[in-house]
């Protein structure tokens, strides 16, 4: 199999059990070898009670593009943790787009960026520290 085709059958295999993501509106756009990218539009009930976007939120969509990114080699990777940078507030309506990338693996560790944007704009900045923990998914 080429690394496209194995990001994209551990990317199908997540996607199936993923129950988070698909109940928030979330939809995968695309996965590559330690890339992956998500939407999902800011519902109504997203919103705060400063009637903007749940930074909470945010969060999950930008966490969810860096599990497929850092689970793109069929080996099962979960967050060592992660921090976010709130740039702008959403609004109900905005289509979020979460794109991961990359920075660095290392044995069993590894570093994504994501980057968060609705339109032209950057909303947040997300940095996630994955570890693998053993097992594939096929």
């Amino acid at each position: 199999m080429t690394p496209e085709e194995v990001a994209a059958g551990s990317a199908a295999a997540m996607w199936s059990d993923d129950r988070a993501s698909r109940a928030l509106g979330m939809s995968l756009e695309a996965v590559g070898p330690g890339t992956a990218t998500l939407r999902m539009t800011v519902r109504d009930d997203m919103v705060n009670g400063h009637d903007i976007g749940h930074g909470g939120l945010t969060f999950t969509l930008a966490d969810s593009a860096f599990a497929f990114a850092c689970n793109s080699y069929n080996r099962r990777t979960v967050a060592a943790g992660a921090e976010i940078r709130f740039r702008r507030p959403t609004r109900a309506g905005d289509l979020l787009v979460a794109t991961a990338v990359e920075r660095d693996r290392d044995g069993r560790d590894g570093t994504y960026d994501v980057t968060v944007t609705s339109g032209d704009e950057v909303v947040a900045v997300f940095v996630g520290r994955s570890r693998e923990i053993g097992g594939a998914f096929w």
